[in-house]
């Protein structure tokens, strides 16, 4: 009897578990045997069925994907964990793989590679996809930047009422040299992809809708 490997996915969208599960069970060696929505209903199912790999996405309600790995892996299970996400951010990765996390891709993943992954994993090895390679081989030629052995700390309430990212703050004191994306991109050594998240992430945060505004209220916070 062929022995399946049993998979758990979380993610708060129904829609892409839907996807997700279609795509794998496509593969005869591969079955899906739970689905969560959220970090805590992701762990309580590991608990529960024991699955050989759990898939989880990152931005989640209750408690994100990180977290919960990193509880995971504090309690030994066997459960190893692939991170699928469709952010690229060097902090995320790094957190992530200090976390625990044996695999990380992203949600524009080929079928083929996904697939290739999760195997990997089940193996016993680890898998990256090619930019979040590149990301973990620049923190470790990097010293300067964020390293594996240290997640980044938030800031306080009272220094950064917004909650941004380490990353965020380096990349946002950049937009305000006037740098473009590709000059931010290339200074990181980053995707210009993730620089452009950044920005994203940047404008929503701080509720604002160009740099000007951007500008008045990095500088009202003393963010820069």
């Amino acid at each position: 009897m062929l022995n399946h490997i049993k998979i758990i996915l979380a993610d708060d969208h129904s829609l892409v578990r839907d996807g997700i599960k279609v795509l794998l069970e496509t593969e005869s060696d591969i079955e899906v045997i739970g689905e969560a929505s959220n970090g805590k209903e992701a762990i309580a199912l590991v608990n529960e069925k024991n699955p050989d790999i759990l898939i989880i996405d990152i931005r989640m309600p209750e408690m994100n994907g990180i977290e919960a790995v990193e509880i995971l892996n504090r309690q030994n299970t066997a459960t190893k964990c692939i991170i699928l996400s469709m952010h690229d951010s060097e902090e995320y990765i790094l957190q992530s793989v200090n976390a625990g996390a044996k695999g990380y891709l992203l949600k524009d993943t080929g079928k083929q590679e996904f697939i290739k992954a999760i195997q990997t994993v089940n193996n016993g090895g680890k898998y990256y996809s090619g930019d979040i390679s590149n990301v973990l081989v620049n923190n470790l030629l990097n010293p300067t930047s964020t390293t594996l052995s240290e997640v980044p700390q938030k800031k306080t309430a009272t220094t950064n009422p917004f909650d941004l990212t380490n990353k965020e703050l380096q990349v946002l004191e950049l937009i305000l040299t006037g740098l473009t994306n590709k000059q931010i991109s290339e200074k990181l050594q980053n995707s210009k992809r993730t620089i452009e998240t950044h920005r994203f992430n940047l404008m929503r945060k701080m509720e604002v809708k160009n740099l000007i505004d951007l500008s008045k209220k990095a500088q009202e916070f003393h963010l820069v």
